[in-house]
């Protein structure tokens, strides 16, 4: 006899696809960092997200009808979820002859787990919503729309909250540095940069349209975190590629200050703009470090204090 599926079992699953989207919808940013923005980009992003969302809706009722074949769909999503994290890495390398700077190995994995990572919270929100109603069984659809609705909500809040992570702008002061040059030699606020400057017109274009920006650890724990090498790529690489480099880029670290250094010379000169935007640089997952593990007497506690 052919299999029908009920009207009641049809709502759930539905509410549970709206609600996986809806998670996917809100941790699609797009921003100055443009990530995605591309058009296709978004598009794909969304695509994947519906389908990671029916997988999490059916799963519940295919297990209460003893289809436990449900499980192995999951596992196969999670091994397609990896196929998109490759993809995306594989893509972003391949763009980085095209920009101004490079963003770097670990920026780049960090961006293509990000990606697994938010498909994960759409197929967990919608199967959490689907158990929900499952469990509370209740047939009117008003009540089952204002149930998934509230849970749904709930668990894109707690994993948007335990999966977000912390900025440059949490652990660092930042400020326009003052540019000077000593013959050949960069300085910002008077400490080194680079000693390439050695024509006069590279030298009136860096005190002209140049911009310095000094980055200063809040607690000498963090210089870890700044001094890395690929944390130091990813803010240069958001400074870079949102106002543009007519010439040169540097970054240089005060090995006595713990200062960090950006220096170049932006298509678009905006010095609060540029500030903002790496404050905003996401701390990469491989530079920074456990609290439990930080939260030491050398260099103050774990919130920069002294």
């Amino acid at each position: 006899m052919e299999k029908t599926i009920a009207f009641h079992d049809l709502v759930i699953i539905l509410c549970g696809i709206v609600m996986g989207t809806i998670a996917r919808f809100v941790t699609l940013r797009i921003d100055t960092r443009q990530n995605p923005s591309y058009p296709t980009g978004v598009f794909i992003n969304i695509v994947i997200g519906i389908l990671a969302s029916a997988l999490g809706s059916v799963a519940i009722p295919a297990l209460l009808d003893k289809e436990f074949t449900a499980v192995t769909f999951i596992a196969l999503a999670i091994q397609h979820f990896r196929e998109v994290r490759k993809t995306e890495k594989d893509s972003l390398e391949d763009l980085e002859k095209t920009e101004y700077s490079k963003r770097g190995a670990a920026y780049i994995d960090g961006i293509a787990k990000t990606y697994e990572s938010r498909n994960y919270l759409s197929m967990l929100t919608s199967l959490f919503v689907v158990l929900v109603l499952s469990i509370l069984s209740v047939e009117s659809l008003v009540i089952n729309l204002m149930i998934a609705a509230v849970s749904g909500i709930c668990m894109i809040y707690f994993l948007t909250r335990i999966t977000k992570g912390k900025c440059i702008g949490d652990i660092c002061n930042i400020k326009e540095g003052k540019i000077t040059i000593d013959h050949s030699d960069l300085l910002v606020d008077g400490m080194y940069v680079t000693n390439v400057l050695g024509t006069e017109r590279i030298r009136e274009l860096f005190l002209k349209e140049g911009i310095g920006i000094v980055i200063e650890p809040k607690s000498d724990k963090f210089r870890i975190t700044i001094e890395n090498y690929g944390q130091r790529q990813a803010m240069l690489f958001e400074a870079t590629r949102t106002f543009g480099v007519k010439r040169y880029s540097f970054t240089r670290k005060n090995y006595k200050t713990g200062k960090l250094l950006l220096a170049f010379i932006p298509i678009i000169r905006d010095p609060d703009a540029i500030i903002d935007v790496i404050k905003k640089t996401p701390v990469l997952e491989n530079s920074r470090k456990i609290n439990t593990i930080m939260d030491i007497n050398i260099g103050g506690d774990i919130n920069g204090a002294e």
